[in-house]
């Protein structure tokens, strides 16, 4: 009989949460893992062919207890998990438990374990304190008297990551959203960019969006660099206000920007969603052929994207336009050659 993940840990008094860590921190059905782990469907949001998992485990009677795991698990080509790493994961687990005699160290040596990155551990840390109903980190309260106009804007190297984060994971709070939204077109490129890197790990609403659209245009219009339309982009691309959204992905495509590897980098990993309208997709593709990421940048890209099952038949339908440029169909003609390094 198989030994799924969701059973070893989902047990007596034990809570499990998990989170896909991908593209972004998102939270991730204890369901849809399980017939993710049963191979009753793919893993619904791979990056770079794997499924990217964090997952909060704690006692019910007693919060204190939890416990955090990061693991990256290997997909198959069309998305679903590989069972026999599943089974091989499970193993180590119970061997080293049972070795160690403590939980904390079960994932020890274990080659399924990752470090996420700084920005998405300290969102992962923000979304964890709320569940645990925990006070937020020590750099909360600053960032809340930075946001909120009490303190100089060029004061932002005195900012911390994780309460930029927790601020962020609290923004149905207080004045939070309000004071967020009236300061965000006025602050420095360093602290905007620090902010909307976050921001991609919530749902902004109508409201945030449009402060984003009013950021967006000013720092276009004044030719900022690369890196902070890139990550404006990121900041909208969780946005639930899809016209919005879509108009100002579009606009961006329009620009030069889209040439910039940064920018389109940005698009092809966080704005899946609105690649899935044919236009926005074929004018993406366009770019990304045309871009200073080259020929590689392109494959990787589109290796990358063709995972994704939304998107695999909406590129090979893009493959076919007989409206496409010249550059694309170069692009693609060595893509789909076998020799082409994706």
């Amino acid at each position: 009989m198989e030994r799924l993940l969701t059973d070893l840990l989902q047990h007596q008094d034990n809570r499990l949460r998990f989170f896909d860590m991908g593209r972004r921190v998102s939270k991730l059905s204890t369901d849809i893992f399980r017939q993710v782990e049963q191979h009753q469907c793919p893993y619904p949001l791979p990056f770079l062919h794997q499924a990217w998992v964090g997952l909060l485990l704690w006692n019910s009677k007693d919060k204190q207890q939890s416990m955090i795991w990061f693991l990256k698990l290997p997909l198959d080509e069309q998305g679903y998990l590989i069972q026999a790493a599943r089974d091989d994961l499970v193993n180590r687990i119970l061997q080293n438990a049972l070795a160690a005699e403590a939980q904390d160290d079960a994932l020890k040596d274990n080659p399924f374990a990752f470090t996420p990155d700084p920005e998405k551990m300290a969102a992962f840390h923000a979304q964890a304190t709320r569940i645990l109903a925990n006070p937020a980190s020590v750099y909360y309260e600053r960032v809340e008297d930075y946001l909120s106009g009490q303190l100089p804007l060029d004061t932002w190297p005195d900012l911390g990551l994780q309460g930029i984060a927790d601020y962020l994971a609290r923004l149905d709070q207080s004045s939070h959203l309000d004071h967020l939204c009236r300061i965000l077109p006025q602050l420095p490129a360093e602290p905007l960019q620090m902010l909307t890197r976050q921001l991609e790990h919530v749902e902004p609403d109508f409201q945030l969006l449009q402060a984003l659209e009013q950021c967006l245009d000013q720092q276009m219009q004044a030719h900022a660099l690369p890196e902070v339309i890139a990550a404006l982009l990121r900041g909208l691309s969780n946005a639930r206000e899809l016209p919005l959204k879509q108009k100002l992905i579009e606009a961006v495509l329009h620009s030069d920007y889209a040439l910039e590897p940064e920018v389109i980098l940005a698009l092809g990993t966080r704005c899946t969603q609105s690649l899935q309208e044919p236009s926005t997709l074929q004018l993406f593709l366009e770019r990304l052929a045309a871009g200073k990421a080259g020929q590689l940048g392109f494959n990787r890209v589109l290796t990358d994207l063709m995972f994704l099952p939304k998107l695999r038949s909406l590129i090979l339908a893009s493959f076919r336009d007989p409206q496409r440029s010249q550059v694309l169909s170069s692009a693609i003609g060595a893509f789909l050659q076998p020799t082409s390094a994706h």
